[in-house]
């Protein structure tokens, strides 16, 4: 590490802490040359997997497309900022940890779709009508049944999984 003060590259570690939730590591340096010191962050680099769109075309995964979204879904909702945040972090969890190298749009959409469902029903039917393109109003009439049909967030909150998640 160069020392931003005399740029030798002799410096030690002082003291190191957990920073962001224990999303980075927060250094105190000192240079051995002119004795001044400094702080430094670091944060792991992790590789989003490439998204396969519907036509086979491969692209970067692009956060901003995907919590624009999510918040079109959720405009005028009554959904805290917390909650979107938290999801969004589940969401870019769940594409990490798959290991994959190439994740298909469909399987991201549904990923998507399962954290608007536990937001908002509401903000879950925008999204599905656009991602499933709902042809009329029966494709609508038959997702607010099945979701009347499944059980509420603090329903499925109570009961123990028999499956391991995907």
């Amino acid at each position: 590490m160069y020392c931003p003060f005399c740029t030798k590259q002799d410096t030690k570690v002082i003291d190191s802490r957990l920073a962001s939730e224990g999303a980075q590591v927060r250094r105190r340096r000192e240079c051995l040359a002119c004795g001044e010191r400094f702080t430094t962050f670091e944060l792991a680099e992790l590789v989003m997997p490439r998204i396969i769109k519907g036509n086979g075309a491969r692209e970067a995964f692009d956060e901003k497309k995907m919590v624009g979204g999510m918040m079109r879904a959720l405009e005028k909702r009554p959904v805290d900022s917390d909650s979107v945040a938290a999801a969004i972090s589940r969401l870019q969890h769940r594409l990490r940890a798959s290991g994959e190298r190439e994740i298909p749009s469909l399987q991201l959409g549904e990923w998507v779709m399962n954290e608007l469902r536990e937001l908002d029903q509401v903000a879950y039917v925008r999204f599905a009508s656009v991602y499933r393109s709902f042809e009329d109003v029966n494709a609508f009439r038959e997702e607010i049944e099945r979701l009347e049909s499944e059980p509420t967030a603090e329903e499925r909150k109570d009961q123990i999984s028999l499956l391991p998640d995907d």
